[in-house]
C-alpha cells in the first residue's frame, strides 16, 4: 500500500513539474501577445491591470491543469481564460475601456456584444499589429531609454525583474523602480496605442531593437538557468524581430542586421553543448553540426542590411559572427579582421562589454600581455566588477601569463557571480588547471 502511495506521489510530482514547465513556456510565448491585445482594449493607462489579467490566466492554468489535465490546446485555453477575465472586468466597470487605435478596421466596435468584440481582437493579423504597437508604446520618448528597454522586456518578453537586472548589470530594486515609473507615466498621460509617425520611427525603433537584442542574449547565454542555452528566449526574440522586418514601416537596415546576427549565432546551437549540457567552447565545436540554412538566411538578411546608408552596432556584431560561422576551422579564423571590427565597434558604439570582447581578439592576435593592458584600460570598468565573464577573462589572461594564484582568485570570483551551472562547471575545471582559451568574444558566447 505504501509503495502504491509513493508511486502516486511521484507521478503527481512529475505531472506538477511538467505542468509548471509548460506554463512557464507558454508565459514566454503567449503573455506578450495577450498583453498587447488587452492593452488596446483597456488602454495603456491600465497596463498594470492588463498584466494582472494575463497573470490570473497563467495562475489559473497552474491550479486547474494538475486536477483536470492539460487541455488539447493549452494556448487557446489561456486566451479563453484571459478573454473571460477581461469580459468580467469590462462588465463591472466599462469606464476602463478606451479604444485608442485610430485604425477603425482593427478596433472592436464598442457597441458590439462584448463576446464578439473580444473575439475580433484575437484575430492573428490584429495580434501582430498590436504587438508592434505595444513595442513602440513601451518606447515612448517620454520614458527614459533604460526604462523603455526594461518595459518591453517585461511586457512583451516575460522577463522577471531579476533577469532584466542581470541584463543591465544593475540591481533588481532599480529595475522595479523603472517599471513603476514607466507605468505611472502611462497612467497619467494615457498614451495612444499607435505606431509612431514616420519622422520619429527610426529613433523609437532603436530602443525596440535593443530590447530584442538583450532578450536574445539572455537565451543564447542564460545567466539564471540550469542550461546555458534557452532556445525559447532566442526564438521569441527572433519572432519579435521578424515582425519588425516584415512590416513596411519598420524594415530598416538595423532590423535586418539584427536578424542576421541572431541567425548566425543560432546556427551554432547544436554544437555548443554536450548531451549532458556541458559547454563546448568554439575551438572544440563540431562545425558539421552547425545549421547551414540559418547561416545562409543570415547572409540574406545581411544583404538587405547593406542597402541602407548607416552602420549600426548590429551590422558590426553580425560581421564578427559571420567571420566565425564561415571559417573552415577555429585555426583558420580571421582574428585580425575580427579585431578590426571590434575596434570599429568600440569607437562607434563604446561600451565596457564591447571593450571586454575586444580584449579576447587582442589576445588571439597580440598575446596575453597586450590583452591584459586592454582590460586594464577599459573605460567605465567599474560596471564590470559584478560581471562574471570579466573575472573569467582576467583569469584566463593570468593563466596564459603563468600567474596561477591570481588566475584562480579571478575564477573563484567568477563562480560566485554566475547562477549558470554549466558556467560554474567550466570555471571549476579552470580552477583545476585545465587549459581553456577564451571563446569568440561575442559576449563570450559559447
Amino acid at each position: 500500500m505504501e509503495l502504491l502511495q509513493q508511486r502516486e506521489q511521484n507521478r503527481h510530482s512529475l505531472n506538477r513539474h511538467n505542468i509548471d514547465k509548460l506554463v512557464d513556456h507558454l508565459f514566454r510565448h503567449e503573455a506578450g501577445r495577450m498583453v498587447s491585445v488587452l492593452t488596446r482594449t483597456f488602454g495603456t493607462d491600465n497596463l498594470g491591470l492588463v498584466e494582472d489579467v494575463v497573470q490570473d490566466a497563467l495562475l489559473q492554468a497552474a491550479q486547474v491543469w494538475p486536477v483536470r489535465g492539460i487541455p488539447d490546446n493549452p494556448s487557446a485555453w489561456l486566451y479563453r481564460a484571459a478573454k473571460n477575465r477581461a469580459i468580467d472586468v469590462l462588465r463591472r466597470n466599462d469606464r476602463l475601456v478606451r479604444f485608442s487605435d485610430p485604425d477603425e478596421s482593427s478596433v472592436p466596435d464598442p457597441g458590439a456584444p462584448l463576446q464578439e468584440a473580444i473575439e475580433e481582437a484575437w484575430d492573428e493579423d490584429v495580434i501582430k499589429d498590436d504587438m508592434l504597437r505595444m513595442m513602440f508604446a513601451c518606447c515612448h520618448p517620454g520614458i527614459p531609454e533604460e526604462s523603455q528597454v526594461t518595459l518591453i522586456l517585461k511586457t512583451l518578453c516575460g522577463f522577471s525583474a531579476s533577469e532584466i537586472a542581470r541584463a543591465f548589470l544593475t540591481s533588481e530594486d532599480t529595475i522595479s523602480k523603472r517599471l513603476y515609473r514607466a507605468k505611472e507615466f502611462f497612467r497619467q498621460n494615457r498614451i495612444e496605442f499607435t505606431m509612431p509617425p514616420a519622422d520619429k520611427l527610426k529613433t523609437r525603433s532603436e530602443a525596440v531593437l535593443n530590447s530584442i537584442y538583450l532578450l536574445f542574449n539572455e537565451g543564447y547565454n542564460s545567466t539564471d538557468s540550469d542550461t546555458l542555452v534557452r532556445a525559447d528566449l532566442m526564438e521569441e526574440a527572433m519572432l519579435l524581430c521578424k515582425l519588425l522586418s516584415e512590416n513596411r514601416h519598420t524594415q530598416q537596415p538595423a532590423t535586418f542586421a539584427l536578424m542576421a546576427l541572431m541567425c548566425f549565432h543560432t546556427s551554432r546551437n547544436e554544437g555548443r553543448l554536450t548531451t549532458a549540457g556541458e559547454i563546448i567552447l568554439l575551438a572544440e565545436q563540431d562545425r558539421s553540426k552547425w545549421n547551414l540554412d540559418l547561416i545562409a538566411l543570415g547572409n540574406k538578411y545581411m544583404e538587405k542590411a547593406a542597402l541602407g546608408d548607416s552602420v549600426s552596432k548590429y551590422h558590426l556584431e553580425a560581421a564578427i559572427a559571420f567571420e566565425h560561422c564561415t571559417a573552415e576551422s577555429f585555426e583558420k579564423t580571421n582574428w585580425e579582421r575580427i579585431l578590426e571590427l571590434y575596434e570599429w565597434l568600440c569607437r562607434a558604439f563604446p561600451s565596457p562589454i564591447s571593450e571586454l570582447n575586444r580584449a579576447v581578439a587582442v589576445m588571439r592576435v597580440h598575446g596575453a600581455d597586450e590583452a591584459l593592458k586592454a582590460v586594464i584600460e577599459i573605460p567605465r570598468k567599474k560596471k564590470l566588477e559584478t560581471y562574471y565573464l570579466y573575472h573569467s577573462l582576467v583569469g584566463e589572461i593570468y593563466s596564459q601569463l603563468g600567474r596561477r594564484a591570481e588566475a584562480n582568485a579571478e575564477f573563484e570570483t567568477a563562480i560566485t557571480l554566475t547562477k549558470s551551472e554549466p558556467e560554474r562547471k567550466l570555471l571549476r575545471s579552470k580552477l583545476a588547471g585545465k587549459e581553456h582559451f577564451p571563446d569568440d568574444g561575442a559576449d563570450f558566447s559559447r
